[in-house]
């Protein structure tokens, strides 16, 4: 026998998680609490528990986890049905920022899917460094930012997070010099204070050997074993290796990818494409360090 999911029910329980509070969900749905409550009570009765308290916040369950991503996706798809069918294709201009490393590894496949689903949208790519992009959603001048941020120093959606790792070129020997050379994409990089912090607070010495504002340019110094970088694991391209933690260099905290958009309400492109980031980075597999 054929049987429905009750599509209200995917729709609360993903705001739940979102938010990860019953009644910030219930504010953002315009429903009481107590329907918010009542709901994802109906959907655990069919799929188990989905939810467990920690202190003032919910947290997913395994099973919870698991079940998100799908109803991510049923619901996207259902609002896109019905957009369709009601408003005709999206279309229009989205302002997409996210910092240069995570363009050619995070970026790529959600963009080239986006575009196919989605042909008449224009996406105006900006590439700027994670603090740069903060600037830029508050000021309105894009409307929606990946931004790489320390996991206690962040506010956005937290897609993912990631371990800040050491980067040499294979084989070599750069990291074993004292001092320590690195090379940072740019002075406004997001990690480059708490590289400088832990390398201070293990007092090791180090110089600045290249920064250029080219990713590019990074990878090229790199390559040549002129320097040591850091950067997330899952960015490291699989011709450089990813430098074990130790006496020359210094464990590095983790970082979260978090989505950030402008105030008030987003164009139905911005959304649809906010959408198919969250899709498309909840299938994505981050390496171990």
């Amino acid at each position: 026998m054929v049987r429905n999911l009750d599509l209200t029910l995917l729709r609360t329980f993903v705001a739940v998680a979102d938010h990860t509070s019953m009644t910030a969900a219930g504010n953002a749905l315009n429903l009481t609490q107590s329907a918010v409550s009542q709901q994802i009570a109906r959907l655990e009765d069919l799929s188990g528990a989905l939810f467990v308290r920690e202190r003032r916040t919910l947290r997913l369950t395994p099973n919870g986890e698991r079940l998100l991503g799908k109803a991510r996706r049923l619901v996207a798809l259902n609002d896109e049905l019905w957009a369709d069918m009601a408003e005709g294709p999206i279309g229009g201009r989205v302002r997409l920022g996210a910092p240069y490393d995570l363009v050619g590894t995070w970026l790529t496949p959600i963009l080239k899917t986006f575009s196919e689903a989605y042909p008449k949208v224009e996406i105006e790519l900006v590439c700027l460094a994670s603090p740069e992009l903060r600037t830029a959603i508050t000021n309105g001048t894009i409307d929606l930012a990946l931004v790489e941020e320390p996991v206690d120093n962040s506010n956005g959606e937290c897609l993912a997070i990631d371990c800040l790792v050491w980067v040499g070129a294979k084989g070599g020997a750069a990291h074993l010099k004292t001092p320590l050379p690195i090379s940072m994409v740019a002075e406004t990089c997001a990690f480059r204070p708490v590289v400088l912090q832990a390398l201070g607070e293990c007092d090791l010495a180090w110089r600045t050997m290249f920064e250029s504002g080219s990713i590019d340019a990074t990878r090229a110094t790199i390559r040549a074993d002129l320097a040591v970088t850091a950067w997330l694991a899952s960015t490291v391209p699989n011709d450089l290796d990813i430098l074990p933690f130790g006496e020359n260099l210094p464990e590095l905290p983790s970082f979260a990818i978090n989505l950030y958009h402008a105030k008030g309400q987003l164009p139905r492109a911005a959304s649809e494409l906010t959408q198919q980031i969250r899709h498309g980075v909840s299938g994505y597999s981050i390496p171990s360090s």
